[in-house]
């Protein structure tokens, strides 16, 4: 046996190593450009979607909003004037 051999030494093989993180790092950014046109077409889909409702998001949003605050505003109302009555089901 050699020196190398008994003293238990491990000896990688170089060009197998940078081949691998080659490989690695290429499939990393196929990967990432994956992701990017992906999140693209998702990206481009909302906004078709957003352009074709009657009313933009934000419109939609203020409208529910005012009506929970409205029904919230009715319920304190109806529980202040009659508090002891039993609500039917």
């Amino acid at each position: 046996m050699g020196n190398a051999a008994s003293s238990g030494e491990v000896r990688l093989n170089r060009r197998l190593v940078v081949g691998g993180g080659v490989l690695i790092g290429t499939g990393g950014l196929l990967g990432f450009t994956g992701m990017l046109l992906i999140s693209s077409a998702i990206v481009s889909a909302a906004r078709q979607t957003v352009n074709r409702l009657e009313r933009p998001p934000s419109e939609i949003a203020k409208r529910k909003w005012q009506q929970a605050r409205d029904a919230t505003t009715a319920g304190a109302k109806a529980w202040r004037n009659n508090p002891s009555a039993k609500v039917s089901s």
